[in-house]
C-alpha cells in the first residue's frame, strides 16, 4: 500500500493500487498525448469530473499571500466532495488567478502525473509569499505612544500577541510592562505583579 500526502506531512491519503499498478498505470498515462495547454499527463485529463460537481466557492489565489493557507483553503473545500487525487488536479487551477494562472498554464506539457507533484511546483514557485511566522522578539520594540491611551495600547498589543505562536504568558507580562507608559498604573503592577494575564484584567 502506497501511502501519499496532498500537503507536505499533512492531509494523508491511502490507496489501494499496488506498485506493480502504479506503474503500469504511470506508463499508460503517457500514451496517446495530443497538443495540449496543461501540464497534466493524459490519464488525468481523460478522467470527466463526478456528476453535478460545482465550483468551489474560493477567494483565487494571485501570488501575494501565504500559499500554504490557498492550498489549505482549497483542499478543506475540496476534500468535502472528494479526495481523488485526478480530481484535485483538475480542479486546482480553478483557484488560481492572474500571474499564479499564467504559471500554471507554462508548466511543461506532461511534467504533472498527480497532485503531490502539482502541490511541490506550486509551493516551491511562491515560497517567498509565506508568512514569516513573528515570536515573541517582536513584542520588544513595542512601545505605547505619549498620546495612545491605555485602552488602545492594549488593543494593539493583543493583536500582536496573538499572531504569535506558544506564546509564554510571563513573557507577555512582562513585555507589556516595558513596554507601557510610566504611570500609577504601571507602578502598582510593579509593586504586586499579577501571576497571569487573567489576573491583570481584573
Amino acid at each position: 500500500m502506497i501511502n501519499e500526502r496532498t500537503h507536505g506531512e499533512s492531509h494523508p491519503r491511502q490507496t489501494n493500487k499496488t506498485l506493480d499498478d502504479h506503474n503500469i498505470l504511470h506508463a499508460h498515462c503517457h500514451e496517446g498525448q495530443t497538443n495540449q495547454r496543461h501540464p497534466f499527463v493524459h490519464c488525468i485529463m481523460e478522467v470527466n469530473l463526478p456528476l453535478g460537481w460545482k465550483p468551489l466557492k474560493l477567494e483565487r489565489y494571485d501570488g501575494t499571500t501565504n500559499p500554504d493557507e490557498d492550498l489549505d483553503a482549497f483542499l478543506t473545500q475540496a476534500n468535502l466532495y472528494t479526495n481523488d487525487d485526478v480530481i484535485l488536479c483538475q480542479v486546482f487551477p480553478t483557484s488560481l488567478k492572474g500571474v499564479v494562472f499564467m504559471w500554471y498554464g507554462g508548466l511543461p506539457p506532461r511534467s504533472i502525473d498527480n497532485f503531490n507533484t502539482l502541490v511541490e511546483c506550486f509551493s516551491s514557485q511562491y515560497a517567498t509569499s509565506q508568512s514569516h511566522r513573528l515570536t515573541s522578539v517582536a513584542l520588544t520594540s513595542l512601545r505605547q505612544a505619549g498620546n495612545e491611551s491605555l485602552h488602545k495600547f492594549m488593543d494593539r498589543f493583543n493583536r500582536l500577541t496573538v499572531q504569535i505562536i506558544n506564546l509564554n504568558p510571563k513573557v507577555v507580562l512582562h513585555s507589556m510592562l516595558l513596554a507601557l507608559r510610566p504611570s500609577k498604573f504601571v507602578d502598582s503592577l510593579c509593586k504586586k505583579p499579577p501571576n497571569n494575564m487573567d489576573e491583570l484584567w481584573e
